[in-house]
């Protein structure tokens, strides 16, 4: 696995081993030994989630404020822009964010340790994200950082208006919305 950090040093691109022949492909998307060796990731995982979502779909951007999550996100089918913000109020990178192309074509992992908020705009005709989390989904910790927050100025590379949720759309600006600590 090779290890690709990001401007923000805890979020790490990953990309694993890929095996190849006429029958197609093997990779191992998590070992346990190889992320700890590797990128220094030792986080138990407890959940896997799998989504599926159309063109123009932006998701996000989404945190617990209790019973955080770190996440490792891959994409199974189509293409992402993956994107994590830093929002621990004590962390020299606070209010950054960093973006990554996640598809099935290049494989690439996301790594997105707690005290982020993350977000996805789907590039493709169809994408199917995957990721696993270091908690459970705690619905009534859940908050939603404004996807569009001047404050933040993400280049989601919009090519046309996003799909949002209603939640999504009533995300809190990063200056009223709850951190860690």
């Amino acid at each position: 696995m090779k290890t690709i950090p990001t401007q923000i040093p805890e979020v790490l691109i990953l990309e694993p081993r890929v095996f190849t022949d006429d029958r197609g492909f093997f990779l191992e998307s998590y070992n346990h030994k190889a992320f700890a060796e590797t990128a220094n990731i030792t986080a138990e995982f407890v959940m896997d989630g799998h989504s599926r979502s159309g063109q123009n779909v932006l998701r996000g951007l989404h945190y617990q404020i209790q019973q955080p999550q770190g996440k490792l996100v891959r994409v199974v089918v189509g293409e992402i822009l993956d994107v994590a913000v830093d929002i621990r109020k004590s962390s020299p990178t606070f209010g950054q964010w960093v973006s990554c192309l996640l598809s099935a074509d290049n494989k690439r992992q996301l790594w997105i340790p707690e005290g982020f908020a993350h977000g996805f705009y789907v590039v493709s005709q169809v994408a199917e994200v995957l990721y696993k989390t270091t908690d459970y989904y705690a619905p009534q910790h859940e908050r939603t950082l404004l996807w569009n927050n001047p404050d933040l100025a993400i280049d989601w590379q919009l090519t046309t208006e996003p799909i949002l949720s209603a939640k999504d759309q009533a995300g809190q600006p990063l200056k009223t919305a709850e951190v860690y600590p």
